[in-house]
């Protein structure tokens, strides 16, 4: 029987899959702290529920990349490579956590909202090396910007490990952080393949993140059939609506709350990181418009 906890999380879900389709930040940055802040989900649940949807939500995206053409296989290849194990580890790390007597629920937390923070400063480096790598495109027939470039083979494995630790730790990091890595190792890279790749490098990774945490981590099938009833529709949409709307102001908004949910999660009282999110809100916000009121003083002027 379906009850209003099912229903709440499926909205949840669609948020956070709209969300995703919208500003193309990972769906676990946001996911996670949703259960374990907003539902009061414990953090394992929480972490193992979440890389088991990941498993099954990714991917989609990594069929419509594979596809078109725009997949690194070699990438995915090495990257692979070192995220597979470094996820096997991660998640029997996170089984050592769960059954610690104690504070192993708090480490968890604890651990998701280190890690929410160097997502969200991957995601602000990846604003700046995106414009500062298409500064630096050479011509699109250069092998270094498409799918066949060189891979540089002993970082690129290690970045899979260090990902793959923290995927199967905390369930974040499959996107942001292997991303932004990739600007700095691959600065020619074509964005569309930067983005295929990163989609289809994620699914092992995820696959066997959720085959381990099925075997040793907490996983809540219920909760996860709720959360993926909203996420598959809200991404659909989300990424249907992204061709009129580029999501960035809305992107800003999300990484304030990012910011204050990250600080809840490390303890810190809720009325510092209320503070954070309304004053980072309101900020953005008067930036936002008067850049648009910047944009409609400089279109008035040329017409006239």
């Amino acid at each position: 029987m379906i009850e209003q906890l099912d229903i709440l999380l499926a909205l949840g879900g669609l948020v956070a899959g709209l969300m995703v389709g919208l500003t193309g930040m990972g769906g676990a940055v946001l996911v996670t702290p949703l259960l374990v802040l907003g539902f009061g989900i414990p953090a394992s649940t929480a972490v193992s529920s979440d890389v088991v949807a990941g498993a099954v939500v990714k991917p989609v995206g990594a069929t419509v990349h594979g596809r078109r053409g725009t997949v690194h296989w070699g990438l995915v290849q090495w990257l692979s490579l070192g995220s597979i194990p470094g996820v096997l580890i991660g998640t029997l790390m996170f089984a050592r956590l769960v059954d610690a007597e104690g504070g192993g629920q708090g480490t968890i937390k604890t651990l998701l909202g280190v890690v929410l923070l160097v997502a969200l400063g991957a995601t602000l480096a990846r604003g700046y090396l995106a414009r500062r790598n298409a500064a630096l495109a050479p011509d699109s027939d250069d092998v270094r910007t498409g799918p066949h470039a060189p891979v540089k083979r002993v970082p690129t494995v290690i970045i899979g490990f260090v990902v793959g630790v923290l995927v199967g730790t905390t369930s974040v990091g499959s996107g942001s952080l292997i991303v932004t890595s990739l600007l700095l190792l691959y600065p020619l890279l074509r964005p569309s393949v930067l983005v295929g790749t990163d989609l289809m490098q994620a699914v092992p990774m995820l696959v066997t993140g959720a085959i381990a945490h099925m075997g040793l981590g907490d996983v809540d099938w219920r909760l996860t059939l709720a959360l993926l009833c909203g996420q598959i529709p809200g991404v659909w949409i989300g990424a249907r609506l992204s061709s009129r709307y580029d999501g960035v102001a809305l992107r800003w908004l999300l990484m304030v709350v990012l910011a204050a949910t990250s600080l809840r999660l490390l303890g810190v009282p809720i009325i510092v990181s209320a503070v954070v999110a309304v004053g980072g809100v309101l900020v953005v916000t008067f930036l936002i418009v008067r850049e648009r009121m910047h944009a409609r003083d400089e279109a008035a002027a040329a017409r006239s």
